[in-house]
């Protein structure tokens, strides 16, 4: 069995020349601490649940901001919390992907 159930990334890589979107400017560093915080208070996370984390450049900078969900591979671009809420009640607790978010 795997140490968690489902992990979830966010990008909040952020580039500094501006030739390309990144998912900083869009709001990922935001999203990830809204989510976290939501799964925290909704007491999923931890060995067994969930782990939701940060990372560095997903290179899916046109289609964001963006997270993956593992173990499916499932790719989001989300634009509020109403999206962050969608995808952590449906995909990440209840196991069916957002179609409508994913890209």
């Amino acid at each position: 069995m795997a140490y968690y159930q489902r992990h979830i990334f966010f990008c909040i890589n952020r580039r500094e020349e501006g030739d390309r979107p990144c998912c900083y400017d869009a709001g990922g560093e935001q999203a990830f601490a809204y989510a976290k915080q939501k799964a925290k208070e909704m007491d999923l996370l931890g060995p067994g649940k969930l782990r939701v984390n940060k990372s560095g450049c997903l290179d899916r900078c046109e289609e964001g901001p963006v997270a993956v969900v593992y173990p499916e591979g499932v790719w989001y671009s989300y634009v509020d919390r109403e999206d962050i809420d969608e995808i952590i009640e449906e995909h990440l607790v209840n196991g069916r992907p957002v179609e409508r978010l994913k890209i």
